[in-house]
């Protein structure tokens, strides 16, 4: 792409997806400042150092912001204040005036995912809520500084476990 164009391009691009950006960084951010701040940095990160393919933007914004975000709470040794967001944001869905059972339901059930996920180690938990939320195995294996070839065993097992406590659980309901 001709320098000359990439200024405007920007602002377009700048324009699009700024929202989003920063909708998904407040997400996890309670700190509206600080989300602002690490939102610009994005932005600069594609200003200077912009996706070959323009039209895959969206996702290379999605990966870096995720990074930023990461080195945010490595930095501010905050860590475990993101994956309890993260927690809470992969149990609780947003529904529309759901019945009284239904909700009841959903909240018992939202409290004994909770309790089980509670009972997982730090590793284990993070690895199952990142890939909860779609995010790849690089991400997760940057986010947990492992080696991305143990991502898959290290899901499979912590899924085990999940479901091996999960059932232990369901047995004492009864």
């Amino acid at each position: 792409m001709p320098n000359h164009d990439m200024p405007a391009r920007f602002q377009a691009l700048f324009r699009e997806h700024y929202p989003v950006v920063l909708k998904k960084i407040t997400s996890l951010i309670t700190d509206r400042a600080a989300a602002e701040d690490l939102t610009q940095e994005v932005f600069l990160r594609l200003y200077r150092n912009p996706p070959e393919d323009l039209d895959r933007t969206g996702a290379w914004l999605h990966r870096v912001l995720t990074r930023i975000v990461y080195d945010h709470y490595r930095k501010s040794g905050r860590r475990q204040e993101l994956t309890e967001k993260q927690m809470n944001q992969a149990i609780t869905e947003e529904q529309t005036y759901p019945s009284n059972e239904t909700a009841v339901i959903q909240s018992w059930e939202r409290d004994v995912v909770r309790n089980v996920l509670n009972k997982l180690s730090e590793r284990d938990r993070q690895a199952l809520l990142l890939k909860e939320k779609g995010y790849s195995h690089a991400e997760i294996a940057e986010a947990l500084q492992v080696n991305p070839k143990i991502v898959g065993t290290l899901l499979m097992r912590a899924a085990s476990r999940f479901k091996k406590n999960m059932d232990a659980e369901e047995a004492m309901e009864q």
